[in-house]
């Protein structure tokens, strides 16, 4: 991908023809609001929706909230349902504390200085032990540190009897540690993870001798159903361009007494999606279609997109696709990542680029974009940056309205030119 001080060769050749079109979308362009983008992400990360984790009450009623957007929008909203198998849930609040026989020490706070690992057997009771690092001793009845750096299915090796492990894992800039739904099954033992400075303090005691720590990791997996919502904003047309736009409105969800409001993650995509459907709605060429999916269970391994894809597969459809994860904060250019056959949409996205000033840059955008592309659809995914990765800290106030605005606009011009350079025309016979 180009940025906008550079044309490459498709969009070049495409400029005379949508000339017209370029002249239309000043107008067209200025028709979005980051306001009401803005006001999107605000609903969205709300308390009602409780960080929209797959399976919830708060999912669902994020999911009836944008099936009502597109009904102001025109579009008979459908549900389709697809099973999600063993999602982490963090079931009540974590106690962990440590001490040394010197009589230093700490009480660790949930979700900066402690949290129960991906891969934590549950235990729901606090046990309490002494430290020792991973790998050396009789591990028996003990605390094991495991090494910074150490792999932790070695750490498990010498595990034996041990009470639990306890693993370092870095904090992010706003000192949060992040949640993560995808990822290993758990395994035999408790594992909780300290922030590096409470991992390294404990170090040092247990190094002096006479450490010991008393923690629960209440975490246990469920099976839930995942739900996509799909709204067809303007019929296609035989020979006609299709256009599918799609966001994850899921999130990681609140844990028991810390808010996780998933704003730029991926409230702002959702809002990005709302924002331009409603512009391109009554803006397109005759015949041009146009539909949207909210996608959910991205957080526990792209899910939804993976049953969406499978589903136009075997239906024989085949829209482009542009996926938008993320639009939280524009910092140097948006990252774009292109897959399956999407030359065409890659030169025509380039395009809109130029037309809307927003710098493009080839960039990983690791989303439901590559399960669209993985079924061969032409798609391009789209992100532009959050901060609170995972986090209490992805705030509505964190999400910049003007960033919402230049990624609506991008993706608004992208389908009003796409509407004309991807129409499949027939062939003109020979004189």
């Amino acid at each position: 991908m180009t940025t906008s001080s550079g044309a490459t060769p498709a969009a070049t050749r495409a400029g005379t023809a949508t000339r017209a079109d370029a002249a239309a979308l000043p107008s067209l362009l200025g028709a979005i609001s980051a306001e009401r983008a803005h006001a999107c992400v605000a609903a969205l990360a709300g308390d009602d929706f409780t960080g929209r984790r797959v399976g919830t009450a708060g999912n669902a009623a994020a999911r009836s909230w944008l099936a009502a957007r597109l009904a102001e929008l025109g579009a008979a909203a459908q549900v389709d349902e697809f099973p999600v198998r063993r999602v982490p849930q963090v079931y009540a609040v974590p106690s962990a504390r440590w001490h040394s026989g010197d009589g230093r020490g700490a009480e660790l706070v949930f979700g900066r200085d402690v949290a129960p690992h991906l891969t934590s057997a549950d235990l729901p009771r606090a046990r309490y032990g002494p430290v020792a690092v991973a790998g050396t001793g009789d591990p028996s009845g003990r605390w094991l540190l495991v090494p910074e750096g150490t792999n932790l299915f070695d750490a498990y090796r010498d595990a034996g009897d041990a009470a639990g492990l306890l693993v370092a894992r870095a904090v992010d800039a706003d000192g949060w540690q992040y949640t993560t739904l995808a990822g290993p099954d758990p395994g035999p033992l408790p594992v909780l993870a300290l922030a590096t400075s409470a991992h390294r303090a404990l170090g040092h005691a247990v190094s002096a001798g006479g450490a010991w720590f008393t923690g629960d990791a209440p975490i246990r997996r469920v099976d839930v159903t995942g739900t996509n919502l799909y709204g067809r904003l303007r019929a296609v047309a035989a020979g006609r361009a299709d256009i599918l736009l799609t966001a994850h409105f899921d999130g990681v969800g609140d844990h028991p007494g810390l808010r996780q409001p998933a704003a730029a993650d991926n409230a702002s995509g959702v809002a990005v999606v709302l924002e331009a459907a409603r512009v391109l709605t009554t803006a397109l060429p005759a015949g041009t279609g146009l539909s949207v999916a909210f996608l959910d269970g991205e957080e526990t391994g792209a899910l939804g997109s993976a049953h969406h894809a499978a589903r136009l597969r075997a239906a024989g459809a085949t829209p482009w696709v542009v996926n938008v994860d993320g639009a939280g904060r524009l910092d140097d250019a948006a990252a774009v990542e292109a897959g399956g056959p999407a030359h065409r949409l890659l030169a025509v996205l380039d395009q809109a680029g130029r037309h809307t000033e927003v710098p493009l840059a080839a960039g990983p955008v690791a989303s439901d974009n590559r399960r669209y592309a993985a079924a061969g659809l032409a798609t391009v995914g789209i992100g532009a940056g959050m901060a609170g990765y995972h986090s209490p800290a992805d705030t509505p106030e964190r999400v910049e309205p003007a960033t919402l605005a230049a990624i609506a606009r991008l993706v608004t011009a992208t389908v009003r030119l796409a509407a004309d350079h991807l129409t499949r025309r027939p062939p003109v016979p020979a004189a």
